[in-house]
């Protein structure tokens, strides 16, 4: 007997509806191509408009209303800082009498890095390859879960929950990200589904936090033929060697700190870190440079407390720059992310069960872990008190996100549209269903 025979009513329509997902995947495969070619990098921001408007035309004929929410820009405008486009993230609901599902999704992209060997705002195939900026951080999601909307809609799906979707900005080490402008005000409900995460068979256990601190370096700019001469300019660049040593040995002493918080599987313990993350300055051979300016990103573990690192990021400037006479330095933060303490919640355990319908995972190849990378839901954790965050999405090991050649899979977008269709049916394991009454389940 065929597994669709084999199951009741409902549940043989859900399993029709997983094969509808498979068989109309070209569909999500097309959005994801128009996602790529809308420049969402962080820094600047400046696509996000545009961005928003695509989502909206997509989510309209699933019958979502869509509100566009501008976080205003005295909460994230960095001082002295180049002007950028408005931070608008837009929310698409369809309310009924049901429980709200959040479905959260950052739209901002890292810049490209040198090396891309494609344009990578353009999506190319291969095979079943797609590769792009953001294919799998994390634009190839919202065409998964747009697929799995889809087939509920085609397929007639009963749902337990009214999906809200969360198209949000500045992710990626914002000042102020999207997210945590919506929590504050109050515009958040219900648990949410973030799939700024893996395809992996994870519990997320929580992350670090980061901040980004950008430094300049002021010293005098004269004709370089004049540099040498005593009292005659003061290079910016060279000036900055003592920084740039003590910082490197402020490095290693930051990289000893171990954090409790779980490894990946065959992982090194969890350590803080301290990267020279950017560097700039001078503008000709001909000129003594007066401006160098780097970015000191910071990633700190739970334990650790932010005021205390950037405390001491911020006495090793000042020691640094008293060695040099007639030198000045400004310091100003341009991005912070606060730790995810432990998200687990009721809801996890049919999370984990429909990660598992879509990915095949078995419930006993699920690992616990959490990670020196970050998430902007730390900042929703204080701001809503709720703590519960469930996690996944296509990230693996070899996606090469953050990195050229980024790239997520046509499988792996079936499988995640095929668990999340699963989590928010009605007939999907409701005796994992937190939110229906005991005698109901």
């Amino acid at each position: 007997m065929s597994e669709l025979t084999s199951l009741r009513g409902g549940e043989k329509t859900l399993a029709e509806a997983r094969g509808w997902i498979a068989a109309n995947v070209e569909s999500a495969v097309a959005d994801l191509g128009r996602m790529i070619a809308v420049d969402t990098a962080f820094p600047p921001g400046l696509g996000y408009d545009d961005f928003a408007g695509l989502m909206a035309d997509f989510v309209a004929p699933l019958g979502f209303a869509s509100e566009r929410v501008t976080v205003p820009e005295s909460l994230w405008k960095v001082p002295n800082g180049p002007a950028v486009g408005s931070r608008t993230n837009l929310i698409a609901s369809r309310p009924s009498d049901r429980p709200v599902c959040g479905l959260y999704f950052h739209v901002d992209t890292v810049p490209a890095a040198a090396g891309w060997e494609t344009d990578p705002l353009r999506m190319e195939r291969d095979g079943d390859r797609l590769i792009g900026l953001g294919a799998a951080d994390m634009k190839g999601c919202i065409a998964a879960i747009l697929l799995a909307l889809r087939a509920a809609q085609a397929c007639g799906i009963e749902l337990a929950y009214d999906p809200v979707l969360l198209f949000c900005t500045d992710e990626e080490g914002g000042l102020y990200p999207g997210i945590r402008y919506l929590a504050e005000q109050g515009k958040l409900s219900g648990h949410i589904l973030n799939f700024n995460g893996s395809a992996e068979a994870r519990i997320w256990a929580g992350c670090f936090g980061l901040f980004n601190l950008r430094v300049r370096i002021h010293g005098q700019a004269v004709h370089a033929g004049e540099g040498n001469r005593k009292g005659s300019g003061l290079n910016a660049i060279e000036s900055a060697l003592p920084l740039l040593n003590a910082l490197m040995a402020l490095k290693a002493q930051v990289a000893a700190r171990i954090s409790a918080l779980p490894p990946p599987p065959g992982k090194p313990p969890l350590a803080a870190q301290l990267n020279l993350a950017t560097i700039a300055g001078g503008t000709a051979g001909g000129q003594v440079p007066a401006l160098l300016e780097l970015t000191i990103n910071r990633r700190y573990a739970p334990e650790e407390r932010f005021e205390e690192a950037l405390a001491e990021i911020e006495a090793v400037i000042r020691r640094s720059v008293a060695t040099v006479q007639g030198l000045t330095v400004e310091t100003a933060l341009v991005g912070h992310l606060i730790p995810t303490a432990d998200p687990a919640g009721p809801h996890w355990p049919r999370w984990q069960a429909a990660m598992g319908q879509g990915f095949g995972y078995a419930p006993e190849d699920f690992r616990r872990w959490g990670a020196a990378s970050c998430s902007d839901f730390g900042w929703v954790q204080r701001a809503t008190g709720q703590h519960e965050v469930l996690l996944g999405g296509l990230g693996r090991p070899d996606r090469n996100i953050h990195s050229p050649g980024e790239y997520t899979t046509v499988p792996d977008i079936v499988a995640l549209a095929q668990a999340v269709l699963s989590y928010l049916a009605t007939d999907f394991r409701p005796d994992l269903n937190p939110d229906i009454p005991p005698t109901q389940s």
